[in-house]
């Protein structure tokens, strides 16, 4: 639609969310759908003002969820051992299945670039892939890990895969087709950007390399994607509830699981802007940070809520 039409379908409910309200639920309500305003503004006004109102919106949201005094100092203990992860083991059902899909279209992008090797500039784009030949006949094959300062890389990436991670989860709205079309480009990305180093003989050293902060940052993506598949498959399946309760109650677990993911993401984007550029570590201290960013993720999200479930006779998986 024209962009004068979207303001004028939409100008009212942003003039109406623009007024603070105390009301959970309305929060978590109105932070969904101007999230699910900017990726569509992104995609089709992206030098608009449009945007920017509406991103400012959202923050304000946002900031509004951590800068809450009337929650109290246990309530924030509570919420991250008890509620969130309770949350999550209700959804692990949802969780697996994302990783599935995640694993297929990393499979999906190897595969391809393995049978057709224009098939790397067709997703990774000439100018990417020009930049990271020469500097591997410079004997600097992630050069790119470097080439900025560090303070501007961690806050550029930082914004942006929260923005991602945001996008991909509002997407969810779309009976969790906009999600999935997310974590497939994400994902066959990644496959042919491996495939392309490997094929280079440095596959090894990529990974190694770009671990350093993806095992975060991908986690984080599927987590992210979960809670899409989480809002839309709510739609979908509605179970005995009206297809709004089942939403509404939906987006409120969804919304938590991708709030927490905000602390994850600017570690990752710590380690990518002060970490990575260090391509000559030991291989030791590579494992270390790799393997332990893993096991915290496989703790927190995978083992941890089975047990809280279990110290709290919590309901099993939906």
């Amino acid at each position: 639609m024209r962009e004068g039409y979207f303001i004028k379908k939409n100008k009212e409910r942003w003039q109406r969310y623009a007024e603070s309200t105390e009301d959970p639920d309305e929060v978590a309500k109105r932070f969904t759908y101007l999230v699910d305003d900017l990726s569509y503004a992104k995609t089709f006004y992206p030098s608009s003002n449009t945007v920017k109102y509406i991103n400012s919106l959202a923050a304000k949201i946002f900031l509004s969820i951590y800068k809450n005094k009337k929650e109290s100092r246990n309530r924030l203990i509570t919420f991250w051992t008890a509620e969130l992860p309770l949350i999550i083991r209700r959804h692990h059902k949802v969780l697996l299945y994302t990783f599935i899909f995640f694993a297929v279209f990393v499979a999906i992008g190897v595969f391809s670039a393995w049978q057709d090797q224009t098939f790397i500039r067709a997703i990774l784009g000439d100018r990417y892939v020009d930049m990271t030949e020469q500097n591997i006949a410079r004997g600097e094959p992630f050069g790119v890990y470097n080439s900025e300062n560090e303070l501007i890389m961690f806050v550029e990436i930082a914004f942006n895969n929260i923005l991602v991670s945001f996008i991909c989860f509002a997407s969810g709205i779309f009976i969790s087709i906009g999600t999935i079309y997310f974590l497939f480009r994400n994902s066959l990305m990644l496959g042919v950007f491996e495939y392309m180093f490997f094929q280079k003989g440095m596959g090894f050293k990529s990974i190694l390399v770009v671990s350093t902060h993806g095992t975060l940052e991908i986690s984080a993506l599927v987590i992210a994607c979960t809670a899409g598949l989480i809002m839309g498959n709510s739609i979908l399946f509605p179970k005995s509830y009206t297809r709004m309760q089942s939403l509404m109650a939906a987006t409120k677990d969804a919304v938590k699981i991708v709030i927490s993911l905000v602390p994850i993401f600017i570690t990752a984007a710590f380690f990518e802007g002060f970490v990575t550029r260090h391509t000559g570590m030991p291989v030791w201290l590579n494992l270390i940070v790799l393997g332990g960013s893993l096991l915290f993720v496989v703790w927190y999200y995978i083992i941890y809520p089975i047990k809280v479930s279990k110290r709290q006779h919590a309901p099993e998986i939906e």
